[in-house]
């Protein structure tokens, strides 16, 4: 009897241990990407109350804007101007460095000349390195979804018709916490843009055109040709238009930083005041100083996908057109007075965008950035019409062009 319970030592057995809890199982993903789809869609979220991630980025165009405004409205009354132009979500968001460079930039101390610019980031700035830190600046911001901070935004989560689905994809206790529910809703939105095909439908003409089920016609090919032309339109030296070495569609973006000197835009309201200049950038607070002053004037090089379907061009929306848009690299520095306004004595300020101390940032090397008064443009009439051809092939067979309700000029 004693045997039953001593050990063989003599000594009682302790009871065995309890076995350790289960880790708790990742949310599913396909949930995570389909509450995300839900939280894209919300307009209650803003303070407005009319205002979702998709009236800026919308579905239908593309995930980019539905209309021709140089900047999208918002704020509590839907009455404050954005800043810049809204770009698209496509094809920029995939999950592969290939797709989303973190951003990289070389110490001031170190640019050269010769040295690669900075690359990479989310928005025009390249401020955010991923969509999860990108996903809560415009609910914060006073000119989009103008939350007054993160909690109001939690409190909305709350109130949401898809609040019980919240729990039940990331626990029960998620919205209780504010910082904890932010930071879910933050992942269902990076999940929705990195997994939901609509980002990446590869639908276009262009697309075809590389699986070999559609040819191009005569203009576009030229169109094409001039377009890769390192002598003629030289585009493609920024945005790649040649398929990766394991075969994937390319992007038009090599994700680089450039400054071009697009004309001062009378149609943005912060433009009212002379002393504003939208410096780029060199604004991205990653920089010090010093690094700024060599980034001042630079824009990220966006993907051309859908790029005809837009309503305005240039990051601040200056042109609503896109052969405008191509005639002024062309033209920009053989004809200036048609790009940039004279003062009194009749006299062109080239590059009235960006304070005179920092034009030295502006590309004036790279064709057909690299022509002077008087100069032959680089491209002719007719070629630029090739080439928007060539550009009309790489919208997606869904995306639907953006609505007029601007003001158009022409140049």
């Amino acid at each position: 009897m004693l045997l039953l319970v001593l050990g063989a030592c003599g000594r009682q057995e302790a009871p065995p241990a309890p076995a350790a809890a289960a880790a708790p199982a990742p949310p599913d993903a396909a949930a995570v990407a389909d509450l995300g789809r839900q939280i894209f869609m919300d307009p209650s979220l803003s303070a407005s109350g009319r205002m979702s991630c998709a009236s800026c980025h919308s579905p239908e165009h593309a995930y980019g804007p539905p209309n021709d405004l140089a900047a999208q409205l918002g704020g509590p009354a839907l009455d404050q101007q954005g800043l810049r132009a809204v770009p698209s979500l496509r094809y920029v968001l995939n999950r592969t460095p290939r797709w989303s460079k973190q951003f990289q930039a070389d110490p001031i101390e170190r640019i050269t000349e010769t040295d690669s610019v900075p690359t990479g980031g989310f928005a025009r700035d390249g401020r955010f390195d991923t969509l999860h830190d990108q996903a809560l600046s415009p609910l914060l911001d006073p000119r989009e979804m103008a939350n007054v901070d993160a909690a109001a935004v939690a409190a909305k989560l709350r109130r949401a018709s898809y609040a019980d689905a919240f729990g039940r994809v990331f626990g029960p206790a998620v919205l209780a916490d504010d910082q904890r529910a932010v930071a879910a809703m933050l992942s269902a939105l990076e999940r929705f843009q990195l997994d939901d095909p609509s980002f990446r439908p590869y639908s276009s003409k262009f697309d075809r055109h590389l699986r070999g089920q559609e040819e191009l016609s005569a203009q576009e090919s030229r169109g094409l040709r001039l377009f890769v032309d390192p002598n003629k339109g030289n585009c493609a030296a920024c945005h790649l238009a040649a398929p990766g070495a394991d075969g994937s569609p390319p992007l038009f973006t090599d994700y680089s930083f450039s400054a071009l000197g697009a004309p001062r835009n009378p149609r943005l309201a912060v433009n009212a005041d002379p002393r504003f200049f939208d410096l780029g950038l060199c604004a991205n607070p990653r920089h010090g100083e010093a690094a700024s002053r060599t980034y001042c004037g630079m824009f990220k090089t966006p993907s051309l996908r859908n790029v005809a379907t837009r309503g305005v061009w240039m990051h601040n929306g200056v042109f609503d057109d896109l052969a405008i848009a191509v005639r002024f690299y062309a033209e920009r520095d053989t004809h200036a007075e048609k790009w940039f306004p004279p003062d009194a004595s009749g006299r062109v300020h080239r590059f009235d965008d960006l304070p005179p101390e920092m034009h030295d940032n502006i590309d004036v090397i790279d064709a057909p950035l690299d022509r002077k008064a008087g100069d032959k443009p680089a491209l002719s009439e007719s070629e630029i019409q090739d080439i928007v051809a060539f550009l009309r092939t790489l919208s997606d067979a869904d995306a639907q062009p953006a609505v007029h309700v601007g003001a158009r000029e022409s140049r």
